[in-house]
């Protein structure tokens, strides 16, 4: 894991510093809100419905005990005992006084921590991967990449104003779990005829109320290129992108309207400068960078504890077929451990629970944690052997629900019950649809879902790509949620359709309920996932059901 150098913990500290003579500023008057806004965004405090919120980066979703144990003394000291982890993989306090944001930040400083450019119109957070580094079908570990990325994009002088917010995802793995395809520039390593490593350059993807899929501007790019070609896409955008229209703004619709193939041609061009001008520093600091990222030295010990738990307890069997997943090392495993209990905030953790996970890491999992996109916590380097202790002391803490993939294991936006710009509620649905499918007790039935919220057109809940996604509106005040299907966060990835007509919020679960059964009546065998069926079927039969009104006057 990187670990500050002394010019990173100056710049922190310094940060630190210039931004709590901002707040002293802002609170004796000398600074009016409109004056303070931009000062706060560029590090990362928001003003929400009911309080300032404070987005805390974490660099690729990398963290290990004592950053956690950190942010679990945050969440105490300063809000109200919890934090909710996002899909960019970052981590929100909702409650925070503004008075305290500056002890909040240097507490983050003393683990190496910060919140710069979380958000404003910069180059925010890089994502990556959530098993980078573990994963059995990982090129090379992409995690060195995204921290390059990560000191070179932060305080660059050329990027601080861009014509909107920038968002770079990055995986290491043929099978996309970073959702390269919705970002701004999503990057996934292949390897080109010769074997060699390198990457597809994905540009122009993202949600919002416009969503779309990202344009591959390079098949192949060799790893030492990537810096100037990242650089000639920003550079390119820096100078096209709207600022007469924030909703315009998006290198997505800068390529839209330039043209994918003009774009790609002037890309090209100023890569073609720039590759001249490095003169392979990049490439130098990457070295070092690399050699934080070794692997760890993994344990020689019998796995046979993890088969016994396997026949012994059912509920040890179930989590262990949900929520593990193969890890390079045969004798270990990647647990993936879900912040998604029926009924529960998704991505909320408590202080409690973020200790408990520290301990679990620091005791058996190498000291590495990772945070995903989907809201949950990954153990990426547990021994086989070790499972059952780790389950245990998961089980103990609330931690255990044996449901990652599974419909209960939502992805949702704060919404309205948070979120200034959000125009419907989303957790109390996400926690309505969890319980009423254990209710029924079919969501191991049903099988892969993945059902994403978002309670504004802004689409911080993915619903686009979700295979079921649910966008909730105002309508004359009403809340209104509408249904879309078909969508795919992966390596094919796919905007959902919308379905039809919105639903009150009291008609969204019964309407997901039969669209459910009818799935369910529809697939071909159990191994036919809602996706899967979709593709062959289309959306027509799925639309009966959700719509059995138009159905019957249809027949009559």
């Amino acid at each position: 894991m990187y670990k500050y150098t002394d010019f990173d913990e100056a710049f922190v500290r310094e940060r630190v510093a210039q931004f709590s003579q901002q707040v002293a500023r802002r609170i004796d008057g000398s600074l009016t809100e409109d004056e303070f806004r931009p000062l706060r965004l560029m590090n990362g405090l928001y003003l929400q419905l009911h309080a300032y919120m404070l987005r805390v980066a974490i660099p690729y979703g990398s963290l290990n005990s004592r950053q956690m144990r950190q942010l679990a003394y945050i969440a105490d000291t300063w809000d109200k005992g919890y934090g909710h982890f996002t899909t960019r993989q970052n981590i929100q306090y909702n409650w925070p006084k503004l008075s305290d944001v500056p002890a909040m930040l240097a507490a983050l400083a003393d683990v190496q921590m910060h919140a710069i450019q979380t958000s404003g119109n910069t180059i925010r957070n890089v994502t990556a991967d959530h098993f980078a580094g573990a994963a059995a079908d990982e090129i090379d570990d992409p995690r060195p990449i995204a921290e390059l990325l990560r000191q070179w994009s932060t305080d660059h002088p050329e990027f601080q104003f861009l014509p909107r917010k920038f968002k770079i995802a990055i995986t290491g793995s043929p099978n996309d779990r970073a959702v390269t395809k919705a970002h701004d520039i999503g990057l996934r390593m292949v390897r080109n005829a010769d074997g060699a490593a390198g990457f597809e350059v994905i540009v122009g993807g993202g949600l919002g109320r416009t969503p779309l899929i990202g344009h591959v501007v390079r098949a192949f790019l060799p790893q030492a290129d990537l810096l100037p070609y990242v650089e000639a896409v920003l550079s390119v955008y820096n100078l096209l992108g709207r600022r007469d229209n924030k909703y315009k703004a998006r290198i997505k619709i800068t390529l839209h309207e330039t043209g994918a193939a003009e774009l790609t041609r002037m890309i090209e061009e100023r890569f073609a400068e720039l590759r001249v001008a490095y003169d392979g520093a990049d490439q130098r600091l990457l070295a070092g960078i690399r050699a934080a990222f070794s692997r760890p030295v993994y344990k020689t010990a019998p796995t046979d504890a993890h088969y016994t738990a396997q026949v012994n307890d059912p509920d040890y069997r179930a989590w262990a077929d949900t929520n593990l997943v193969a890890h390079r090392n045969a004798d270990y495993a990647i647990v993936q451990v879900s912040l998604k209990a029926h009924g529960q905030t998704p991505g909320d953790a408590t202080s409690g629970q973020m200790r408990v996970l520290a301990d679990l890491a620091e005791t058996f999992g190498h000291d590495e944690l990772r945070i995903s996109h989907e809201q949950n916590v990954i153990l990426p380097q547990v021994h086989k052997g070790d499972l059952p202790a780790v389950h245990a002391a998961l089980k103990a803490a609330g931690l255990a629900t044996a449901n990652i993939g599974l419909i209960s294991d939502i992805i949702a936006c704060p919404g309205m019950d948070y979120c200034s710009l959000a125009t419907a509620r989303s957790i109390p649905v996400a926690q309505e649809i969890a319980l009423r499918f254990q209710e029924l007790d079919l969501e191991h039935e049903i099988g892969p879902m993945k059902i994403k919220i978002s309670g504004c057109i802004n689409a911080c809940g993915h619903h686009h790509v979700g295979h079921i996604g649910i966008l909730g509106l105002d309508r004359a005040g009403v809340e209104n949620y509408q249904i879309t299907l078909g969508g795919d966060a992966t390596e094919t990835a796919a905007i959902g359709e919308k379905a039809g007509p919105g639903f009150s919020y009291d008609d969204v679960v019964p309407a997901l309920e039969r669209l459910i059964r009818a799935y369910l009546s529809l697939r071909l065998e159990p191994a036919e996932t809602f996706l899967l069926a979709f593709r062959r079927l289309g959306p027509a039969p799925f639309r009966a059901a959700l719509y059995p009104e138009e159905r019957d006057r249809d027949a009559a």
